[in-house]
């Protein structure tokens, strides 16, 4: 059973998504909070497997939810899902940047929100893949922050780094399996030893560091 928080300051809003995700066998929405205070909260007395944080709540706002989340090593294995109102939000950027496993457009289809709570849960992909790749190519082409350098890929293996790029440029691991005409479980450790070896929190921090690395170059 995947265990959900909703996090928005908006109660119909909380009603829908609750309405749609409730509906689903495997998914059950725990508990509601209307600002970021009240879903860190949340969060930590209950650890839920995902929390759908809204970026824009009052007090304190999803961003600040997210640091305090993402600094939090007892709440490691809490994926957090980003609501946004637009596709490139500067909001979302620092989203990224701050750990959010994904990130999803208010006006998705009812079909997709529940698709990107399962895959949020199985670190599958970063979501919304109509604006993914340009999200990260324009996060990537902005200067580095202090303090935000990527982890050196000389770390991985060649086969590691090739499959870097590919999850970088948005395949998931049935797609690289076929790219490099390999198993999908093979595809998936290869990933997985990825990730461990750069100490990615998720696949979503996996592509920002390809970027930021240099091993994939944002399109023209």
């Amino acid at each position: 059973m995947i265990r959900v928080v909703l996090a928005d300051d908006q109660p119909l809003v909380r009603a829908g998504f609750r309405m749609l995700l409730d509906a689903e066998a495997d998914i059950d929405v725990v508990a509601e909070a209307d600002d970021g205070a009240e879903a860190l909260a949340l969060a930590s007395a209950m650890r839920p497997d995902v929390v759908l944080m809204d970026i824009r709540m009052p007090g304190m706002d999803g961003l600040e939810a997210l640091r305090r989340m993402t600094d939090d090593d007892a709440l490691a294995d809490v994926k957090v899902l980003v609501l946004t109102t637009f596709e490139l939000d500067e909001y979302v950027f620092e989203a990224v940047r701050l750990g959010a496993s994904g990130f999803l457009v208010k006006h998705t289809q009812p079909a997709d929100l529940v698709r990107a709570v399962r895959e949020v849960y199985a670190g599958e992909a970063l979501l919304s893949p109509s604006v993914t790749r340009r999200l990260i190519e324009e996060f990537a082409s902005r200067p580095v922050r202090p303090g935000l350098s990527p982890p050196a890929m000389t770390v991985l293996t060649d086969r590691e780094r090739e499959v870097v790029a590919l999850v970088a440029q948005g395949l998931t691991n049935d797609e690289i399996a076929v790219e490099l005409v390999v198993s999908p479980a093979t595809a998936r450790t290869h990933v997985s030893r990825a990730m461990v070896k750069l100490h990615a929190r998720d696949r979503a921090q996996l592509v920002v560091f390809a970027y930021q690395s240099g091993l994939i170059r944002p399109s023209a």
